[in-house]
């Protein structure tokens, strides 16, 4: 006889401490994560050299772009395994978790090549300067030799999350990042391979978070989201399902990316001081936007979970709070790295053209991160509760779209750094704008409940 699983107390809990308690081990799962590439910056920065630096730097913004759009296949898993959860649909589960776990071994396979195959063209279009061409491409073809463990790890910490548990996905990281410091040290400062063994290390701290995470899925038995390799499959209805959550979410991170590959473009047109600076400013730039998004996951597992109990008053109390202790942290974020500017781009690097010019980027973005919380946190509700095609429009056209006519018609006019980095604010105070009204008005939620009630209809 199966033991019974316990439900956490996302349902019935104090919200305030059961969204702190599951953000912490999400941040930090996150900060971890973060890990993997700040070490490989931090390492090559004081042991290679500058142009070696922006190699590095130069790498991010593509894989952000092919990553992200698999990232939103897993968002909308983690929001239907969370409503099944919610609603304890055991079947539904286990269907969805061997589902998710072949459509990463799927995306993984497909990210790999494409990377392999792509990589020089895409480095080339955004004009990654010459000295560091190479080196770029070099480093970005090793590293998705790693995407097949990359994306179970994050499909897998999606399912575990879905179901409450934020804690196993955290330790995880915390090896697989120790691996990775270690492998860095030893192939890049004692090896001496530079970006090749940067790429390395990370590629192998992805294959220990993988190994992991399924041995924790695979070792469960009488949990429902028990994963078991004889019934790896992709069942249609759950797939659907997955679809229509992870589609439109992954349409959106694909925006972002290719709005973050257009401002990367334009930052390389400035030199290679400039990729050395933005490149460590994305690493000290992460404090704040792992803070977000690990306070939006957690909104969307909140949301997810009571609304798939019926739990609608609750959702919207759960976002309200969560909202309030995303700005209060922000705040406090935002006066810390403005205050802190010098000595954070001082750990990276060592040349004083590129702090110069980190600490002035720095500058211009912190203060306006208030205006981008509502986006982030908002969204997490909607897609939590399934609504995720307004959120979409909103986000593809007056983030994404606002940010790439900045970029295309009014940077040219007048070409600066910070004129480049006006491009965030420009677009997230108007979205967040849409976002609150659209959210205030409540049509969504009365559309969900609608839609809930229709699926539980007998056939």
């Amino acid at each position: 006889m199966r033991r019974a699983y316990r439900q956490g107390d996302i349902l019935t809990g104090n919200i305030p401490t059961q969204l702190i308690l599951f953000f912490l081990p999400v941040w930090f799962g996150t900060f971890f994560q973060q890990l993997y590439n700040t070490a490989d910056t931090l390492i090559v920065g004081n042991c290679v050299g500058t142009r070696a630096l922006a190699a590095v730097g130069a790498t991010g913004a593509l894989t952000q772009l092919l990553i992200g759009i698999f990232t939103g296949l897993c968002s909308g898993a983690s929001v239907v395994v969370a409503q099944s959860f919610g609603a304890k649909d055991t079947r539904k589960i286990s269907l969805q978790v061997h589902t998710s776990i072949a459509l990463a071994i799927a995306g993984g396979a497909l990210l790999m090549v494409l990377g392999l195959a792509g990589s020089r063209m895409a480095l080339s279009w955004m004009r990654t300067p010459a000295d560091v061409l190479d080196d770029a491409v070099l480093y970005l073809r090793i590293y998705f030799l790693g995407m097949i463990p990359q994306m179970l790890y994050n499909m897998g910490t999606s399912i575990l999350r879905a179901v409450g548990d934020s804690k196993r996905p955290l330790y995880f990281l915390i090896i697989a990042s120790l691996v990775n410091i270690v492998f860095d040290l030893i192939f890049v400062a004692g090896f001496h391979w530079g970006v090749a063994g940067a790429a390395a290390a990370t590629v192998l701290s992805q294959i220990a978070s993988a190994v992991l995470t399924l041995r924790c899925l695979t070792g469960a038995p009488e949990m429902p989201w028990h994963l078991d390799w004889k019934r790896l499959g992709m069942d249609t209805a759950a797939l659907a399902d997955i679809c229509r959550i992870g589609l439109p979410t992954a349409a959106q991170s694909a925006l972002y990316s290719v709005s973050n590959i257009m401002i990367q473009s334009s930052i390389n047109g400035f030199g290679t001081t400039a990729v050395a600076a933005w490149g460590v400013y994305g690493k000290i730039d992460f404090l704040f936007w792992m803070t977000v998004n690990s306070l939006g996951i957690s909104v969307t597992t909140f949301a997810g979970q009571n609304f798939g109990a019926g739990l609608y008053d609750r959702v919207k109390k759960g976002t309200s709070i969560c909202l309030a202790i995303t700005a209060g942290i922000t705040v406090c974020l935002s006066v810390a790295l403005y205050l802190a500017a010098e000595p954070l781009f001082g750990v990276f690097s060592q040349d004083d053209a590129v702090m110069r010019q980190g600490v002035e980027m720095l500058h211009v973005l912190a203060p306006m991160y208030i205006t981008y919380i509502c986006i982030e946190i908002l969204s997490g509700t909607l897609r939590g509760c399934g609504d995720v095609t307004v959120p979409t429009v909103i986000t593809c056209f007056l983030v994404c779209g606002l940010r790439l006519v900045w970029l295309l018609a009014v940077v040219p006019l007048h070409p600066a750094v910070w004129m480049v980095e006006c491009s965030y604010p420009i677009s997230w105070i108007p979205a967040s704008l849409c976002f609150i009204g659209y959210y205030l008005a409540g049509g969504w939620l009365k559309r969900r409940i609608a839609a809930q009630r229709a699926e539980k209809l007998p056939a």
